[in-house]
């Protein structure tokens, strides 16, 4: 699992590190029961405070994404395909949403957007 953070995204560190582990977890990249780093050690990986790497796994946890077994480390939560479903749906429609905003501001007409969608897709 590979986590880049970024200091110039408005985006708290903690959140970054929990939208990338929901991301593999999402695409197949991490498996059900597959472990995660121990939150030192992924704190020293990433060179921030533990502090941070909690609360990335807390919000995980809540989210049901991950789970945690005391004195053995955090492993990745088994997923209902059918919520994995919805995540992904739920997600892809806030980003088309401001794919649609954007395009809106610049005078960007539904069939001229319907062709960089397609040209996109088809690659």
């Amino acid at each position: 699992m590979q986590i880049i953070l970024s200091n110039q995204s408005k985006e708290p560190l903690y959140e970054q590190i929990k939208n990338q582990v929901v991301s593999a977890i999402l695409s197949g990249e991490m498996e059900e029961g597959k472990a995660l780093p121990s939150i030192r050690q992924l704190a020293k990986d990433l060179h921030i405070s533990v502090i941070t790497t909690k609360r990335a796994y807390e919000e995980l946890e809540k989210a049901g994404f991950i789970y945690s077994i005391v004195g053995k480390g955090s492993f990745v939560a088994e997923q209902n395909l059918d919520v994995i479903r919805e995540k992904k749906l739920k997600v892809i429609e806030e980003q088309l949403g401001n794919v649609i905003r954007n395009s809106q501001e610049i005078g960007l007409s539904y069939e001229e957007l319907q062709d960089i969608m397609k040209i996109l897709y088809e690659e």
